[in-house]
């Protein structure tokens, strides 16, 4: 068996990736893979990681949660998600970007350690996350509305995703991992799906069009089934073309723009970060024992 643990981050994916497999848990579970619902999991691995302190699991201390987390007896893998794996969001940004990373996916992987694991990662451009995760701590135990306090009052610019990669990769070098960007996922989400699950080559999963359908108008996105479905296009390369063209063509410009309102930011602070992310991502996707997927 494998495990899979789907990371997020926070304000990434919003639960949209689960969401699509517990939809598909019989189409997914005759191929052998398991997705379990997530009040199953989030609390009892996070309490049998701390209660563990690093330390590996004993055979019956697997065979127990595994127990708790399945309904079946065997699998070939098994899907877990939660943005909160790596921090809280309250936390996220204490010490620097997701500082215990590499603690949390040792402590986790320590949990099975007999069990071969993968991890998958989306990030996302500092100049939105940063706010974005912001919104959604202030309300949360230990929250801030202060953003500059939320940072810790340290310089946005010197927070990178590269860094949580490296922490990550450091304490954890032979995991498999997985990162791709969330600006992205409209024209890579079937591959994103394929990525984690695991799901044969040609699987049908439903809903699998439900990101395309928040951004893009019904219009057009039932035009662009319709050239899907009477065009020869077998490739991804081929769909992301497909699907730029639409969206060019069809996006909802409210769904697809976002806002961002920090004291102090302006409009050269946020091409500042972002040509610091894009610079980011290209040293991420040449990381070694990185797969990222591209558009």
């Amino acid at each position: 068996m494998r495990i899979v643990y789907h990371l997020g981050a926070h304000c990434t994916d919003e639960e949209r990736l689960l969401r699509c497999l517990l939809k598909n848990r019989g189409v997914l579970a005759a191929q052998g893979i398991v997705v379990p619902g997530p009040t199953r999991y989030r609390t009892l691995l996070r309490e049998t990681a701390v209660a563990l302190k690093g330390q590996p699991a004993s055979l019956d201390t697997q065979a127990l949660v595994l127990e708790q987390i399945m309904e079946v007896d065997r699998a070939d893998r098994l899907i877990l998600s939660w943005d909160s794996f790596l921090s809280f969001p309250t936390w996220a940004t204490e010490g620097g970007l997701y500082r215990a990373a590499g603690e949390r996916v040792r402590a986790f992987s320590q949990i099975f350690p007999r069990i071969e694991a993968e991890f998958h990662l989306a990030i996302r451009n500092p100049a939105t996350f940063l706010p974005a995760l912001f919104d959604k701590q202030k309300n949360a135990k230990g929250g801030t509305k202060d953003f500059a306090a939320f940072l810790k009052h340290r310089d946005p610019e010197t927070i990178h995703w590269s860094d949580v990669v490296d922490r990550i990769l450091e304490m954890n070098p032979d995991v498999p991992l997985t990162i791709w960007c969330d600006e992205d996922t409209p024209l890579i989400w079937p591959e994103v799906l394929q990525a984690v699950s695991g799901h044969s080559p040609g699987t049908l999963l439903e809903d699998s069009q439900d990101l395309l359908a928040q951004i893009m108008s019904p219009e057009g996105l039932k035009r662009m089934q319709a050239y899907l479905d009477s065009h020869s296009v077998t490739t991804p390369d081929l769909r992301r073309k497909v699907t730029t063209a639409f969206l060019d063509k069809f996006a909802l410009p409210d769904r697809i723009t976002i806002d961002i309102e920090v004291p102090g930011w302006t409009e050269d602070t946020v091409a500042a970060l972002t040509i610091l992310y894009d610079q980011d991502v290209a040293r991420i996707r040449a990381t070694p024992g990185v797969r990222f997927i591209d558009p």
